[in-house]
């Protein structure tokens, strides 16, 4: 019983460095118009996951709001 707990404990302190470690992300944006598509590369400098997603989601909403066509963002 207690071996289990151990191993546990160690793999949630390991998802919790992995998730919560800052690195660089790359966020592509793609954005279809009548005439065709084009991408856009924004990059992420020395951010965990969920900021990295949350501004990725950020150049999304801004490219729908300014440009014509559908823009989609993924990192």
């Amino acid at each position: 019983m207690k071996t289990s707990r151990v191993i546990t404990l160690v793999a949630l302190l390991a998802m919790t460095t992995i998730v919560s470690c800052k690195k660089d992300y790359t966020c592509t944006c793609t954005t279809v118009i009548t005439t065709g598509s084009f991408d856009v590369k924004h990059d992420i400098k020395n951010a965990n996951y969920s900021d990295a997603r949350s501004s990725c989601k950020n150049y999304e909403d801004q490219a729908n709001s300014s440009l014509p066509g559908g823009t989609t963002c993924r990192l």
